[in-house]
């Protein structure tokens, strides 16, 4: 997959990323469609929205903030490729770009393991089936015919009315060295979970090794205000869990990434360890400080190849703090 057909262009090489904002999973319901237009009229560029397991729809709130809005670009990280079928998931996501062309990427990953077996979708090959589905959708939503025997199809492809004239992007989540390869190959792009520190989105880019043009998005923790150890201290609880195995590939580039493992194994719980992080590392772990800050931490993360930096609200009050998240546009 090549990103000739991108509804998006790239960041300048080593320019500033476009900032984007997530819709927070556990946002109450009657806030969702607001803080969409919140977002669009403070001028982020792109909004995102999760699927994680007994939250909300990823493709059903894409739609519903899509239609909410007018301009901002609205993408969907991540889906998980076992829980659905690769030829319902076309549909779905033809469907937004057809009702809402330019406007729409979508993220695809294995899911959190975990969630995936509890429902019973974790496959016996999760990188095989993964390689497949970016290649399958891509296919399908390009308006061609899907033969696949990694995926069960056979002889399947959008009817020409349901194909979109500009086939949305498809970025893989995912952050395995393997699976970082596969994004490389078969995305258009590839979205990382928070930190992403500029050693981490150089680390994932030697491990993409795309042949091309090849978008990076990153989220991370952000907390904005005049005062910046307020602002580090409302970021510290949300890294609570970076100190989990999962997170080792992010935090393995950093000069102090033994020690903060060191921390988190004699820290009783997740709070004490994200208590006890000191002020340097969460400067390095967040997008954390005041609005020069941030857009200094911004600028290394673009300078080091993310095109999009997604600020993950820290705010008691999501909606009431995009204003200050805003002050770093």
């Amino acid at each position: 997959m090549t990103a000739a057909s991108s509804p998006l262009s790239l960041a300048p090489a080593g320019g500033l990323p476009t900032v984007g904002v997530l819709l927070p999973r556990d946002l109450a319901a009657d806030a969702v469609l607001p803080y969409a237009r919140r977002a669009e009229e403070l001028g982020f560029g792109e909004l995102w929205v999760v699927e994680d397991l007994g939250f909300r729809g990823g493709v059903a709130q894409a739609a519903a903030v899509l239609a909410a809005t007018s301009r901002i670009h609205v993408a969907v990280g991540i889906l998980p490729a076992a829980a659905r079928n690769v030829a319902y998931a076309a549909m779905e996501v033809a469907t937004l770009a057809q009702l809402f062309p330019g406007r729409v990427t979508v993220g695809v990953g294995h899911g959190m393991p975990d969630w995936m077996r509890s429902v019973g979708a974790w496959p016996q090959r999760p990188l095989a089936l993964l390689r497949a589905y970016a290649r399958g959708l891509g296919i399908l939503l390009g308006g061609g015919r899907l033969d696949d025997d990694e995926l069960g199809l056979s002889g399947v492809r959008l009817e020409p009315s349901s194909v979109p004239d500009v086939p949305p992007d498809v970025l893989l989540g995912v952050r395995g060295p393997r699976s970082l390869a596969v994004a490389g190959r078969f995305a258009h792009g590839t979205v990382l979970a928070e930190p992403t520190t500029p050693e981490y989105v150089r680390a994932a880019l030697d491990q993409i090794a795309a042949r091309g043009p090849h978008r990076l998005v990153g989220y991370d923790v952000a907390a904005v205000h005049d005062d910046e150890a307020t602002a580090l201290a409302a970021a510290r609880p949300a890294l609570a869990w970076i100190g989990e195995p999962d997170w080792a590939p992010h935090l393995a580039p950093l000069p102090f990434a033994d020690e903060l493992a060191e921390l988190r194994a004699r820290s009783a719980t997740r709070e004490d360890f994200a208590r006890d992080l000191p002020d340097a590392w969460v400067r390095r772990l967040a997008l954390a400080g005041t609005p020069a800050q941030v857009r200094e931490q911004l600028a290394a993360r673009g300078a080091a190849g993310l095109t999009t930096s997604v600020l993950l609200p820290t705010a008691a009050d999501p909606l009431a703090g995009l204003a200050d998240l805003a002050r770093v546009l």
